[in-house]
């Protein structure tokens, strides 16, 4: 139905806005007021969809994990290499993950949900297929270690951004990585693993914002019949 069209477009609409005022200001400083003007659209459409500032700022967070993906054919720790690649591009590129991102570091909590807990069950659970396939150490324990991976993730990103607004991340990340390798690696796992990834990331999410689209389209013309 063409009504159930535009009231997702106007959801998209004003996420993708409160993202950009996240991502600018902060949750504190973050304007209802800027957020409407961004969206063009009335107060009583945002809360429509959003009862409340908090709960748009949960959007943002919940969604932050969906600009990545595990790419197929790559093993569990190149998998988690390539992660941290992708979401290093769309830090620089997109604003969703750059609010979703200061949102977690601001400490925003909602209704007890950790921000980092998506991060940290992906992570954990490639480290621990890892495992099972011989890659990565015996001693390595997957919650500690994927706890540890995210958090210096986000120390390098935050470096970056403070010296030149994330330019340098893609490498810096790449270093991140020769750096944890060594520690968690079979050593013959690490002859084959590219810190610097396999996957082009930008290649990566065009091809993921593709799919989204193409399901958004598929689910508003199946509304139509």
């Amino acid at each position: 139905m063409a009504k159930q069209a535009r009231a997702l477009q106007t959801r998209r609409s004003i996420v993708e806005a409160a993202a950009s005022v996240f991502a600018e200001y902060g949750y504190e400083r973050a304007a209802t007021s800027e957020i409407l003007r961004r969206a063009n659209v009335t107060k009583g459409a945002m809360y429509f969809h959003f009862p409340s500032k908090e709960s748009l700022a949960q959007a943002i967070m919940d969604e932050q994990t969906g600009l990545v993906s595990v790419m197929p054919g790559l093993s569990p720790l190149q998998s988690i290499i390539d992660i941290t690649h992708q979401f290093a591009h769309v830090l620089r590129h997109d604003a969703l993950a750059r609010a979703g991102t200061r949102l977690s570091i601001e400490g925003v909590f909602f209704n007890g949900t950790h921000p980092w807990g998506d991060w940290f069950d992906l992570t954990t659970r490639l480290l621990a297929e890892g495992q099972e396939q011989g890659e990565v150490l015996p001693q390595v324990e997957p919650r500690e270690t994927a706890e540890f991976v995210v958090a210096t993730f986000t120390g390098v990103q935050l470096v970056s951004e403070a010296i030149n607004r994330r330019a340098d991340l893609r490498g810096r990340v790449a270093v991140m990585w020769r750096h944890i390798l060594p520690s968690i690696a079979h050593p013959a796992t690490i002859a084959r693993l590219r810190p610097e990834g396999v996957t082009d990331p930008a290649t990566a999410t065009a091809r993921d914002d593709a799919r989204a689209e193409a399901e958004a389209e598929v689910g508003a013309g199946a509304g139509v019949g």
